[in-house]
């Protein structure tokens, strides 16, 4: 059966449904309704979160393929060439918002997986998951799922866009702040307050003075800070500022943590000079389903290695179906993976179609010959390891 005009379709749907985080009930329905139409899932459900889950056979060895199907929002309509939600197919390229981050992954991943439901289901257990909030708080969606659904896979592929590349790693991130106080004075009488802007100055240059010496690594890269927002409060427009914040986006490579990262900030002379207070933030949420989510913004950075027998797999696979020779790599930006491997040190890889600089950009958009040629990577990866079985 050709199966390319029936994901080139589902595709096409599931880009002309907005889905932002925390609003992605209409597309995981539609999912569910694909999942069902192909007659190969033994269950599909929903669980509390508000993922969508398809399950084939009842072997030993749990896969799961995680495709986040919730997006970034559009910005400005008007520096778009197509219309984001028409989900049109231009040269060859389909565009749309969620055309690479990451909508391809899920289409790819149902019907690879479908493809195979009557061979593998003696050796594996297959999990396809339509991931909600990750945008909002990546790996969450998955660290839910293994916590309280109870579903604990053996390998994790994830479909971040990999331009048909296996990748195995990420840098990891965390949000921050910093907070100093001051002393509410009316602007006239100035000299009588503390001003906490003028307390945060020293503080501001010492971060960027920070982020230039922060570790290397060969693979992920450099460790970052930069400061994404500053606020100040005060009695009025007309007062000395009481208070000031500063929010940092830290993105750390291979061999820096939480504790690391915060103790760099608070061994600053400026920070410990005016006893600033430097807090991890907390992600604040709500998801479809209405369950509040409440979780720390801090996301691990993890690395597979080469030699692991998922990516021996992986790289034969996409070596077996790729036009072209494919590569290892990492993400540089965050995924589920944070959770999965991250957290709990499931091995976790990644391959999709799609290249990651467009992602969340005006200009998003994926070859619909890359699409086919990730179904039948999908098809590939899970026969191979069901013969290792």
């Amino acid at each position: 059966m050709n199966t390319q005009p029936f994901v080139i379709r589902f595709l096409q749907d599931l880009i002309r449904i907005p889905s932002p985080s925390g609003k992605e009930e209409q597309v995981v329905r539609r999912v569910a309704q694909e999942m069902d139409a192909t007659g190969a899932f033994d269950a599909v459900w929903f669980d509390q979160l508000g993922n969508v889950i398809g399950e084939i056979g009842s072997g030993r060895v749990n896969v799961l393929l995680d495709a986040h199907i919730d997006t970034v929002g559009v910005g400005d309509r008007g520096r778009w060439e197509h219309d984001p939600f028409a989900a049109e197919i231009v040269n060859g390229q389909l565009v749309g918002r969620g055309a690479v981050d990451e909508k391809p992954a899920m289409a790819c991943m149902l019907y690879g997986a479908a493809a195979v439901s009557k061979r593998c289901r003696e050796q594996l257990k297959v999990y396809v998951v339509g991931s909600v909030l990750e945008e909002d708080c990546d790996g969450y969606p998955l660290e839910h799922l293994i916590e309280e659904e109870g579903v604990r896979p053996d390998y994790v592929v994830l479909g971040e866009p990999t331009d048909l590349n296996v990748y195995r790693g990420q840098r990891g991130r965390m949000e921050l702040t910093v907070l100093v106080r001051g002393t509410a004075a009316h602007g006239a009488h100035c000299d009588r307050g503390d001003n906490a802007v003028y307390k945060m100055a020293p503080i501001i240059s010492e971060i960027e003075s920070l982020h230039a010496r922060l570790r290397h690594d060969a693979l992920l890269g450099k460790g970052s800070i930069t400061i994404s927002r500053i606020e100040s409060t005060s009695p009025s427009l007309c007062s000395v500022a009481d208070s000031c914040t500063i929010y940092l986006d830290r993105r750390l490579t291979r061999g820096e943590t939480k504790e690391t990262a915060i103790a760099e900030l608070e061994g600053l002379p400026s920070v410990q000079r005016v006893q600033a207070q430097v807090a991890v933030r907390r992600y604040h949420g709500v998801a479809w389903t209405g369950r509040a989510v409440n979780r720390e913004a801090y996301f691990p950075s993890w690395v597979l290695d080469d030699d692991h027998p998922l990516v021996r797999v992986a790289l034969a696979a996409a070596e077996e179906v790729n036009p072209r020779p494919p590569r290892l790599g990492v993400w540089t930006f965050s995924t589920n993976g944070v959770a999965t491997m991250g957290r709990y040190g499931i091995p976790t890889v990644g391959y999709a179609p799609g290249r990651e600089e467009l992602a969340h950009s005006v200009h998003e958009a994926v070859a619909v010959e890359d699409v086919i040629t990730a179904v039948r990577f999908y098809t590939k990866l899970l026969e191979r390891l069901a013969l290792q079985v």
